[in-house]
């Protein structure tokens, strides 16, 4: 079996292209994009020959199996919802919707459908999570004792939808890892808002926060995490991290971009180098840990040029999704695990502007 594969997006999107078509489970057969040029472009360079400025006529198409969005923010939650009841399996990029009727919704179709719905998370299949989640199950860490995310970042210069946004909106690269290493799923949150962006900005969506911090409660645990984001008006190299403090052995992200991240092990620190994982993947993904398609192209996606190549995950994660409709198995994360982690940012947020009142998460099983 072959999974056919119908793309939406060609922007950072278009980096999934040659990770489906080298997979040996994957077909790319029809790909979608707003700008004809563009879409054509990419079709003639990757010869596909399907392509559909319209993403519901893609949605529609009887020989797509699953749909891959790479859209805007505000698509996400419409272009699930129409691509599961359509009967497609789903993966869609972070974060799964901005409200949490969407993520309700969404939880619906898939569960009615049956269909997989998996949320495109980038931090859990980098290297740096599976180096620290081999560390973490192996014992050697000891107990778990608190977890710290962060993902400060300046939104300038992106796409206008971004201007304004709410941090915690846009905070499942932080939030995820933590929850997904501590295998728990966040119960409620409590989060306050720091500083004040520009006013051009805080009126697009009604947010002054330039800085929000939330705690978690976890669900069956003892262990509380943390997490810091930031978007605008924040001085701060990019940082998209995860610290993890055990009884015997703690990981911390580095400080600086490109620099070793450090185990403690007890007091003593030690700087590690962290390796990659593309050996889990089949070999002809392998090479998409560590290149894309822009890498030699001068019009590098932010998302290199800011992110380092979300730590090798695209591969990972298009190998995930394939796999996962193909062993007729749930994929990581599922459709309460995406809306979750989603919902965690939604409610910090709403916690922030209510003075950190203690919001609970709803329950999406």
């Amino acid at each position: 079996m072959r999974v056919k594969i119908g793309l939406i997006g060609l922007g950072f999107g278009a980096e999934f292209l040659p990770i489906y078509q080298s997979h040996p489970d994957a077909e790319v057969v029809a790909i979608c994009q707003r700008n004809p040029e563009s879409l054509n472009a990419l079709g003639d360079a990757f010869g596909i020959a399907k392509r559909y400025t319209d993403w519901r006529e893609l949605i529609q198409d009887p020989e797509i199996d699953a749909v891959h969005i790479n859209s805007p923010i505000p698509d996400h939650a419409a272009m699930s919802l129409a691509a599961l009841e359509a009967g497609k399996h789903c993966a869609c990029t972070v974060p799964m919707a901005t409200n949490l009727e969407a993520l309700r919704a969404i939880v619906a179709a898939q569960r009615e459908s049956q269909k997989n719905y998996m949320m495109m998370e980038t931090v859990v299949f980098a290297r740096e999570f599976f180096f620290v989640e081999e560390l973490l199950r192996s014992g050697k860490m000891g107990r778990l004792q608190f977890l710290r995310g962060s993902h400060q970042q300046e939104m300038g210069g992106w796409p206008g939808y971004w201007e304004g946004l709410p941090p915690m909106h846009y905070a499942t690269h932080c939030v995820s890892p933590l929850l997904a290493l501590a295998q728990t799923l966040c119960e409620s949150v409590v989060c306050h808002g720091s500083g004040r962006i520009d006013t051009a900005l805080a009126i697009n969506y009604g947010s002054p926060f330039a800085v929000e911090t939330a705690t978690l409660k976890l669900k069956d645990s003892d262990v509380i995490a943390e997490v810091t984001r930031s978007l605008f008006n924040t001085a701060r190299q990019y940082r998209e991290s995860f610290d993890v403090y055990g009884s015997q052995i703690s990981w911390e992200w580095t400080p600086i971009e490109h620099e070793d991240c450090f185990l403690h092990h007890g007091e003593i620190p030690e700087r590690v180098k962290v390796p990659d994982y593309a050996h889990r993947l089949p070999e002809g993904i392998q090479k998409f840990t560590t290149q894309g398609v822009y890498d030699l192209s001068e019009n590098t996606h932010l998302s290199f040029k800011q992110g380092s190549g979300h730590g090798g995950s695209h591969p990972h994660l298009a190998h995930e999704f394939v796999r996962s409709i193909i062993e007729e198995r749930e994929p990581f994360p599922n459709a309460i695990q995406s809306a979750n982690y989603t919902a965690t940012g939604i409610c910090a947020h709403e916690s922030a502007l209510r003075g950190g009142e203690r919001i609970f998460l709803p329950n999406f099983a």
